[in-house]
């Protein structure tokens, strides 16, 4: 069951773009009953390992921002750090994490279908830490949320090209999640007989989605994503508010 979640995952990944920590923690408590912190913290591990590969291919073709990974990770790293220790601290409260981690998951989803457009206008890279500090939160809270807030500011603060918007928010995220990841691996909160399979079922899942994605119509894909992501973040919100 593991293996077919990560290559499902990992599949819908590679063709739509949407975001891993979005995806996979909810799945986790919702299709296979894990407890929120647990589900967080397997969740940072498997986007990491699944997005290594690609982030390798951005640093080799150059398409990563070294200033504003940089600035990024400033803010970032203790935000995630601090988040991490955040839901560690709230274990035992299930309700609560459950609706902030749906709360998330529908806040991506729908920055996702709304569209990001780029601000314009003069960089603002003072704008970076500060904002990475929120989603660093966000990020060892839920495992969700570096991807489409990410972008969104790198698009407000920066004027870089679309694909190294992408690239840097790739590397952040991928820092993100090894920093989180590793401290709820240390805390106990990663269920190390689901994480294997579920990679060894994502990196089949996103080199198939990867080779598959110039053929697949990506963009109505993406949106019927979103769409359900924002049904199951909704179920997240409703549980935690119903048994609250």
């Amino acid at each position: 069951m593991a293996f077919v979640l990560g290559f499902l995952i990992a599949f819908a990944i590679g063709v739509t773009g949407v975001g891993a920590g979005t995806v996979t923690a909810p799945l986790l408590i919702l299709a296979l009953g894990l407890p929120p912190e647990a589900a967080v913290g397997t969740a940072l591990l498997f986007g990491f390992l699944v997005k290594v590969p690609a982030g390798g291919v951005y640093l080799f073709r150059g398409q990563v921002a070294g200033r504003a990974l940089g600035l990024l990770l400033l803010g970032g790293l203790p935000g995630v750090l601090l988040g991490s220790l955040g839901l560690w601290a709230l274990k035992g409260a299930k309700d609560p994490v459950l609706l902030l981690v749906g709360l998330t998951v529908v806040v991506s989803a729908g920055l996702g279908l709304v569209g990001l457009r780029r601000a314009g206008g003069r960089e603002r890279p003072w704008l970076l830490p500060l904002g990475a500090f929120g989603i660093g939160l966000e990020v060892g809270f839920s495992s969700a949320g570096a991807g489409a807030l990410g972008t969104l500011l790198l698009l407000h603060a920066t004027r870089l090209s679309p694909q190294k918007v992408v690239g840097t928010d790739l590397l952040f995220g991928l820092f993100l999640a090894l920093l989180g990841g590793g401290v709820h691996l240390a805390l106990g909160a990663v269920e190390g007989a689901l994480l294997l399979p579920l990679a060894l079922g994502g990196v089949l899942g996103g080199a198939l989605g990867a080779l598959l994605a110039t053929r697949l119509p990506k963009e109505p894909l993406r949106v019927a994503l979103l769409l359900w992501l924002l049904f199951i973040g909704s179920q997240l919100v409703y549980r935690g508010v119903a048994h609250g």
